[in-house]
């Protein structure tokens, strides 16, 4: 029987901190890791190139759009594709084959989930609805594409089905927290942008809203009804569910700190700047959607 292929793909601007980490943990679970770098000015490219990985660059947009075009200008042979930011890791155990794992999958299966776990400030976030959270990371080559959204993008395959695969990718950023402040800070721009653009849910590469699906597709249905609730107070209700419903304090400190920052004050973040918009062009929508497309050069 052929040996199974993986290519791992990892998006990166300025991860030296990170990068080592991140190829270290891929290396006996793939053949081939490509790094499509945004024109790092420290020693990302560097790294990754004396780590065996094989460096493209490209001008960044978004992430989505960035994925997108390692897809359709790089050179992918392998069976199967693993997308990876270069603050993950792969937390694969000794002596565990991921090739072996997929090779086991029969024709149809196009898609692998697997378990997404945050640690924040030395803390895993175990509770609060944050763990295990199920994303689609594995594909194989040929039938995932990113869908195509300035926040919260996530690969959807083309068809077929898509199975869980019980191990996890750990997500641990290593940066201050006033850089995870600024980068939020970003985030939330781009919250705002796919609040007014309203993704076109007709298209077949986007998650389909399901509260009866998969992790992907039932958050994506949360979000579509998070977003019709009132500006300034469904950051609140998301702070509660979480902290007090889905026991986020059972996280200790450390967890009180993610739950006031990410599920408060950047969700707040994000309807500030709705409203900066909204109060900028009197409440026109379409208005708002010819300046966004205008600023942000969106076809």
């Amino acid at each position: 029987m052929e040996k199974t292929t993986i290519t791992a793909i990892i998006l990166t601007f300025n991860e030296e901190q990170h990068i080592a980490r991140c190829i270290s943990s891929l290396k006996n679970s793939v053949d081939e890791i490509l790094v499509i770098d945004s024109y790092s000015n420290d020693k990302t490219v560097e790294l990754a190139e004396s780590l065996g990985a094989k460096v493209y660059q490209n001008p960044f947009v978004n992430q989505a759009i960035q994925f997108n075009w390692a897809l359709d200008n790089c050179i992918l042979k392998s069976d199967w594709i693993l997308r990876i930011d270069a603050d993950e890791y792969l937390d694969i155990k000794l002596n565990y084959n991921l090739r072996e794992e997929l090779k086991r999958y029969s024709i149809d299966v196009n898609g692998i989930f697997i378990k997404r776990k945050i640690i924040f400030m030395n803390q895993p976030l175990l509770h609060g609805d944050w763990y295990p959270k199920w994303n689609l990371r594995i594909f194989r080559n040929g039938f995932g594409r990113s869908e195509v959204r300035w926040m919260d993008e996530h690969i959807v395959i083309s068809r077929g089905i898509s199975k869980q695969l019980e191990i996890n990718f750990i997500d641990e950023n290593l940066n201050s927290l006033t850089w995870w402040i600024e980068k939020h800070n970003k985030y939330s721009n781009r919250e705002a942008i796919d609040y007014f653009l309203q993704v076109d849910k007709n298209k077949s590469q986007t998650v389909k809203l399901n509260l009866f699906g998969n992790d992907t597709e039932r958050k994506r249905w949360f979000k579509e009804k998070y977003n019709t609730m009132p500006l300034f107070i469904r950051p609140f209700f998301i702070f509660s569910y979480r902290y007090f419903y889905k026991l986020g304090f059972l996280d200790g400190k450390s967890g009180f700190v993610w739950h006031i920052l990410q599920g408060f004050w950047y969700r707040f973040l994000v309807d500030a700047k709705i409203f900066e918009l909204k109060l900028k062009f009197n409440n026109d929508h379409d208005k708002i959607v010819a300046y966004i497309k205008q600023k942000f050069d969106i076809n």
